[in-house]
């Protein structure tokens, strides 16, 4: 009797953390396919899970400030390919490659980045 429940008990675990696992998003149909550039300051970047963000402002013509949100990996991964939350620090002049939303927004997804002091951060071509 007892090891019965025991696999009920289990098999409802399972079954009720079974949406939490396939709960991932995707970026199809809402991210450009192209890559486009962004001239900056960095305002932040959050080195965190679920993903990690660089804030950067970006000065347009006018002279007024545009803050640009922009997606990158999570920390394990980003660790693993030797980047750590120093990677980008808040007063870094940055030239990012991202790949905006649709809608057009101030965000999007990184692709890489070419810092003042000429150290290349994910893929620059």
């Amino acid at each position: 009797m007892k090891k019965s429940y025991l696999n009920l008990i289990t098999a409802l675990c399972l079954l009720a953390f079974q949406q939490t696992a396939t709960a991932h998003h995707s970026t199809v149909g809402q991210i450009e396919e192209t890559s486009i550039e962004i001239e900056g300051v960095v305002k932040e970047f959050q080195f965190k899970n679920p993903h990690s963000w660089i804030q950067v402002m970006v000065t347009n013509d006018d002279g007024s400030e545009t803050e640009w949100s922009v997606e990158w990996l999570i920390p394990n991964i980003l660790m693993r390919q030797g980047y750590n939350p120093a990677t980008f620090r808040p007063g870094d002049q940055v030239r990012v490659k991202l790949r905006q939303h649709v809608s057009g927004s101030p965000m999007g997804e990184f692709d890489g980045a070419l810092k003042a002091d000429g150290k290349i951060v994910g893929r620059w071509e």
